[in-house]
């Protein structure tokens, strides 16, 4: 029988740096989909403050710190990222694993602005998306999810299946502005 060996979603592709840019893989954590029953926002805020130190994330929006982070995700959704969701979140909310279906990388450096500004088209300037503000967007030919984590740092999020495809887009958009000299 044949042993089998988990492969994180960016597997020898990344760390890159361009300039003083760089895009890192975020390390392989528990991600939970969690959707709040009608009418249950209040009750499952309370249940994230007590299980896991946050609160529910407005629209756009992120709360909690590195390594225990809820993203807004859509509609009616936000994203668990870290700690495994504690029981009491399913008395007012759906809660799923996600954690094989999602990519995560994290973009960091001076002109990590700059280098989205070439692939979204949404203002991510800091005046403008400040720390812990989030976005749906669409980057390139995908939909992803981006969160600003810090002045010059970004969380990006994509489909499993779309992590080349992720890597190599912000690869070139890194080396351009390289190549600017922007950075």
């Amino acid at each position: 029988m044949a042993d089998l060996i988990a492969k994180s979603p960016c597997a020898g592709l990344l760390p890159v740096t361009h300039g003083t840019t760089s895009l890192s893989e975020v390390e392989m954590t528990t991600l939970t989909s969690v959707a709040p029953y009608k009418g249950q926002e209040t009750g499952l805020s309370d249940a994230l403050k007590a299980a896991h130190g946050m609160a529910l994330p407005d629209i756009n929006r992120a709360t909690g710190k590195e390594g225990a982070r809820a993203v807004w995700f859509g509609q009616g959704q936000v994203m668990l990222i870290g700690p495994s969701p504690a029981s009491s979140l399913a008395d007012h909310a759906a809660v799923t694993d996600q954690s094989d279906a999602w990519a995560l990388v994290r973009l960091e450096g001076e002109a990590a602005e700059d280098v989205l500004a070439r692939l979204v088209p949404v203002d991510l300037r800091r005046a403008q998306f400040k720390r812990g503000h989030t976005v749906r967007s669409q980057l390139q030919h995908m939909m992803v999810s981006i969160t600003r984590t810090g002045d010059n740092a970004f969380l990006i999020m994509a489909f499993r299946s779309m992590a080349k495809t992720l890597v190599h887009d912000l690869e070139t958009a890194m080396r351009g502005v390289a190549a600017r000299g922007s950075a």
